[in-house]
């Protein structure tokens, strides 16, 4: 009897434990539905008032296309976005870094999120043949002359911020919490966001957030997002070399040390320390985007200029480039028997580490994202890109530890992204090239992805 007792016990514990989890995860499923249908109702709104604002999205857009600036003058740039920030309620405050600008809106307590944005261009001649095509000319900080393009996509990028900027207010019920816009200067080169920094950005009514969130194009088709976890692009350095030698007559090079020939000799150099001095299977980067020497043919310049970018993810790797570099330029010196006072000097113009997503925070926004794109168009794996961002500079060194998040946003016609895949191409076009081009129907998806990005941030 007393074991029928203990048996019939052990059977009702049972079933009471599995109908208490039973129960739980029903609960659980749910709230889980109950999150997903209040994200589709969420989705639709924004949608809804994408939709609505793409006109007027698209002007803009086609406007800062055709009129670019480089980095730290972007004067005409930074008023456009300050002004709509301020008709739309925000509280702004400008001139941050010389031409940086931050628009603020409390909307009761809650997490402070920041959403970045960079507004410079490139000096690249735009071949797009589009109708707003640019055709700007501007002068570099060295006052020479060039021609100016959006060639990597920021001109989209502010276009998204000023959109996802009207939605949230007007969705001011379904967040708490303070959202804070940064439109930096001077992203491509890298200098920007150190530069607000270093301008007390902080100290001057910005508050430091909780979450960092930012987005770029991708030549991916349109409607596809890219967002992984932890270290996805590079750190970078740039810097200048300058070789000095003796100036003399073309006739007469044996009177002359020629800084020509060194810079040519180092261009070729440096790509010895490319998998010799650091293991190929860590990836890294040396490249000479621009060698600048001498005004004439018949006249041996006094010194020669390369302008040299690194790429890498690890301090150890960027090291032995520094130290190779600095052996390469010694010895090209030495050997041709340049003087002391006259040896390579190297001017550091910036740098900027390793971007690494957190993982939390991405998987918090990829799960919006879920309930509204395709699985297939969801990417969350993928190696490390070779390029680099100075956005986390914006927070990196504060006390708080805030967390960031990176991700890429395809803007690219879906009809020509499967011509070029038909060629045997990645991509149709690629960052920083003079046909790089972001079809209309991406400035709408890309403001409906950054909103449901926030709104999905401010949740608990």
């Amino acid at each position: 009897m007393n074991n029928m007792k203990k048996n019939m016990t052990i059977y009702l514990t049972i079933i009471l434990t599995a109908m208490i989890f039973l129960n739980s995860t029903a609960n659980a499923q749910s709230k889980k539905s109950d999150k997903i249908n209040k994200s589709k109702v969420e989705f639709s709104k924004v949608k809804e008032f994408a939709s609505g604002d793409s006109l007027q999205l698209i002007e803009i857009f086609k406007d800062i296309h055709q009129n670019p600036e480089l980095g730290f003058s972007e004067i005409r740039t930074s008023a456009i976005i300050a002004k709509k920030l301020q008709v739309l309620g925000y509280k702004v405050i400008t001139g941050i870094g010389k031409t940086g600008v931050a628009g603020i809106l409390q909307n009761g307590d809650g997490p402070i999120v920041m959403y970045r944005t960079d507004m410079d261009a490139l000096p690249i001649k735009e071949t797009t043949g589009l109708p707003y095509a640019s055709s700007v000319i501007a002068k570099k900080a060295d006052n020479t002359l060039v021609p100016v393009m959006h060639a990597c996509g920021h001109d989209a990028h502010i276009t998204w911020m000023l959109g996802i900027a009207k939605i949230m207010v007007l969705m001011k019920s379904s967040w708490k919490g303070t959202i804070v816009f940064v439109a930096q200067p001077a992203e491509e080169i890298l200098l920007g966001a150190d530069a607000m920094v270093k301008d007390k950005m902080y100290e001057k009514g910005i508050p430091l957030p909780d979450f960092a969130l930012a987005m770029h194009t991708t030549p991916l088709p349109v409607g596809k997002i890219k967002n992984c976890p932890g270290i996805i692009m590079a750190g970078s350095d740039q810097f200048d070399v300058t070789f000095h030698g003796i100036g003399g007559h073309g006739s007469a090079p044996h009177l002359a040390k020629d800084p020509v020939i060194m810079a040519a000799t180092a261009v070729l150099d440096y790509q010895s320390i490319v998998n010799r001095s650091v293991s190929s299977q860590s990836p890294h980067v040396i490249t000479v985007g621009a060698v600048e020497a001498g005004t004439a043919n018949n006249i041996i310049p006094a010194s020669a200029t390369l302008k040299v970018n690194l790429r890498w993810f690890t301090d150890a790797d960027r090291t032995k480039m520094l130290e190779g570099i600095n052996r390469v330029d010694s010895s090209i010196a030495f050997a041709n028997n340049v003087p002391a006072e006259l040896y390579p000097t190297i001017l550091m113009k910036g740098t900027v580490y390793p971007v690494k997503n957190d993982t939390n925070m991405m998987k918090k926004i990829n799960a919006v994202f879920v309930s509204i794109l395709r699985p297939e168009d969801i990417i969350t794996k993928g190696l490390p890109i070779m390029g680099s961002e100075d956005f986390p500079m914006l927070i990196i060194n504060s006390k708080s530890n805030p967390v960031y998040d990176y991700m890429f946003v395809g803007v690219a016609n879906q009809k020509l992204y499967n011509e070029a895949q038909k060629e045997g191409k990645e991509f149709p076009f690629y960052n920083h090239n003079p046909n790089f081009e972001v079809d209309l129907s991406a400035i709408p998806f890309g403001t409906v992805i950054g909103t449901m990005a926030l709104l999905e941030l401010f949740k608990k």
